[in-house]
């Protein structure tokens, strides 16, 4: 099988590199610009000590990953390189996810990650070998339009990715490529089989690369104690319902591990508050949210009229204007976290999106 790498019909003479994590993907990728009959390198990031997640199945660039994309372009005969990015890794992405969780905010290190190390990195790396693309395993479509090339959902909705890369600006994506934006991940398994790749059953990655057991707010402590202060859950009038073991234990909408009772309706996380150190909750009523006000807003496209607006990685697109630097929804939406990001759509094309950062409640009573 081939794709389309839009380098033209004769990909020979052309040079591809290909972000390798050690995965299935990425590896498919780099196996189909190979055939292709472009020059193809894979480069690999080493972006944490991966001294805990050795041996750990699925944890992106940890030491068996990077062995694994080492393997593949052995067996493929390409060039395969690995960069230390630790530095950059840990301040822009591991030191900004702990802050994040200590401000009460809930962050998105994919995002980050791809902002940073990965493209902006990549980018440099790639540039400086001559490359004509850059070639990603993200499920995600690269369409050229009448204004230039556009970024849109992946044909399997199921592992759409385009979530986390809007934040990517228009010379990236004139620079990128994502061959598998068109395929189910079904068939990209089918094709490292037929291929003969070693990932081809390799497990998905399920966690965040650098928290490999999952236990965040563990991460979060060793790197920030002041992040495991206890104090007070309240409900929206201030009055002391229990108590928590830390902010970083909740996010936005959360109504498990609470530990209090006696209120006669569910109760939710509305609020984190950092200065008071308190939690504060209230019926799902208080979860509604009428606006957000975003931050670092990147536009891909036009963002006038009528949208749609993902707030959450795993939520539906809802109607929704962008009107200056706020997200008005047509209706309420609930579990609206600051941290996360606002995500623009105009049908499968993405526009843009922002961070985050305050909202304003459906009804002003019920989260005064």
């Amino acid at each position: 099988m081939t794709v389309d790498f839009q380098l033209g019909p004769d990909l020979s003479g052309k040079r591809i590199v290909v972000a390798m994590s050690g995965g299935v993907d990425s590896s498919v990728v780099a196996a189909l610009a190979a055939k292709s009959g472009a020059e193809t390198i894979g480069i690999t990031l080493q972006l944490y000590d991966h001294g805990e997640a050795t041996g750990r199945a699925g944890s992106c660039c940890a030491g068996r990953d990077i062995r694994d994309a080492r393997a593949v372009c052995d067996r493929l005969g390409i060039a395969h390189y690995v960069h230390d990015h630790e530095s950059a890794f840990r301040e822009t992405v591991i030191d900004q996810f702990a802050d994040d969780y200590v401000a009460g905010r809930t962050p998105i290190p994919c995002v980050r990650c791809n902002m940073g190390p990965k493209f902006t990195d990549l980018f440099t790396l790639a540039r400086d070998l001559g490359a004509d693309c850059l070639a990603t395993g993200h499920y995600v479509r690269r369409v050229e339009g009448p204004d230039g090339a556009e970024l849109h959902r992946a044909a399997d909705p199921a592992r759409d990715q385009s979530y986390f890369l809007f934040a990517t600006m228009q010379d990236q994506l004139d620079f990128l490529r994502f061959p598998l934006g068109g395929l189910p991940k079904p068939r990209v398994r089918e094709l490292a089989a037929e291929l003969g790749l070693g990932v081809a059953a390799k497990p998905d990655s399920q966690d965040i690369c650098f928290v490999p057991d999952g236990d965040y707010a563990s991460l979060v402590k060793k790197l920030r104690p002041e992040a495991g202060t206890g104090g007070d859950i309240v409900d929206l009038s201030g009055r002391k319902l229990g108590e928590h073991r830390g902010l970083i234990h909740f996010t936005i909408g959360q109504r498990r591990g609470l530990e209090i009772g006696g209120s006669p309706e569910p109760l939710y996380v509305v609020r984190l508050d950092p200065t008071r150190g308190e939690v504060v909750v209230g019926p799902r009523a208080a979860l509604a949210v009428a606006s957000a006000r975003l931050s670092d807003i990147n536009r891909l496209g036009a963002t006038d009229g009528a949208l749609s607006v993902k707030v959450r990685s795993l939520a539906k697109p809802v109607p929704a204007r962008l009107v200056g630097d706020r997200v008005l929804f047509d209706m309420p939406e609930y579990g609206v976290s600051p941290g996360q990001a606002a995500v623009l759509y105009a049908g499968d094309r993405v526009l843009g999106g922002g961070w985050i950062e305050d909202t304003q409640a459906a009804d002003s009573a019920l989260a005064a």
